[in-house]
C-alpha cells in the first residue's frame, strides 16, 4: 500500500507542460510523462515530504523545488495547495474504504472484520507515514479549514463501518459477548486507539510501528 496514486487525467492536460521529473533522453531532454502522470507525480512528491519528521509546513515553493519546476506549473494541474492535500485525501479513501469493503465481503464474523479493519489501518499508517500525517490533521494545520472538516468526515466514516461490523457481531451472538456489550462505545473505543496509534507514530518521528503488540490490544478492546 505504497503511493501507488491513480489519478484522472486533468480534462485540461496541456502536453506542452514542462516535465515534472525524469531521467534524460538521448536528446538530453527528460522524457514527457503521459496525460495524468504529472498530477500523480505532484502527489507522490507531496506525500514524500511529508513523510520528513522534522514536520516542517510544506510550501508550494517548495513543492516545486523537488520536483524542479515553477510554482506556475503546479498550477497547471491544481488550482491550490488545498487541492492537492485533497487529492491524498482522495487516494486514503478510495484506498482504505475498498480494503474495508474487501474485508466485509469475505469475513462474515463481525468481531473479526473489526480485528481485520483495524490490522489494515494499523498497517496503512506504518506504510505511508505521510498519509499518516494527514489523517492525524498534522499535515493540515494552517491549511483550509474545509480540509480538516473533509478528514474529520474520513473518520467518522470509518468509525461508523467498525460500529457496523460490531452491531453484526451482537445481533449474530457469535461468539457470545457479554449482555452489556454496546457496538457504539466499542466503535468509539477502538477508533480512538486507532487514532491515538497514528498520533503516536507521526509524533515519534514514525519510529514508533503503530502495529507493535497491536494484536494483543484489539484483543483486549473487542472481549
Amino acid at each position: 500500500m505504497q503511493h501507488s496514486f491513480s489519478q484522472d487525467a486533468a480534462a485540461n492536460e496541456d502536453p506542452s507542460d514542462p516535465v515534472e521529473a525524469g531521467q534524460p533522453a538521448a536528446n538530453g531532454r527528460a522524457p514527457r510523462l503521459k496525460p495524468g502522470e504529472r498530477r500523480v507525480l505532484i502527489l507522490q512528491t507531496l506525500a514524500a515530504m511529508l513523510e520528513s519528521p522534522k514536520s516542517e509546513k510544506i510550501t508550494t515553493a517548495a513543492l516545486a523545488a523537488r520536483l524542479t519546476v515553477s510554482e506556475a506549473a503546479l498550477y497547471r494541474h491544481f488550482a491550490s495547495k488545498a487541492q492537492m492535500f485533497e487529492g491524498l485525501i482522495e487516494f486514503i479513501e478510495q484506498t482504505v474504504f475498498g480494503l474495508i469493503n474487501q474485508i466485509t465481503s469475505r469475513e462474515e464474523h463481525g468481531i473479526l472484520q473489526v480485528r481485520a479493519i483495524v490490522t489494515m489501518l494499523l498497517g496503512f499508517a506504518e506504510k505511508n507515514p505521510g498519509m499518516t500525517r494527514v489523517l492525524t490533521g498534522e499535515a493540515l494545520v494552517g491549511e483550509h479549514e474545509r480540509l480538516n472538516e473533509r478528514i474529520n468526515q474520513t473518520v467518522d466514516r470509518i468509525e461508523a463501518s467498525i460500529r457496523q461490523c460490531l452491531k453484526l457481531a451482537v445481533s449474530a451472538k457469535e461468539p457470545p459477548l457479554p449482555a452489556d456489550y454496546d457496538a457504539v462505545l466499542r466503535a468509539n473505543l477502538v477508533m480512538s486507539f486507532v487514532l491515538g496509534r497514528w498520533q503516536r507514530y507521526a509524533k515519534s518521528g514514525f519510529a514508533k510501528a503503530p502495529s507493535d503488540q497491536a494484536d494483543a490490544m484489539i484483543r483486549i478492546m473487542l472481549n
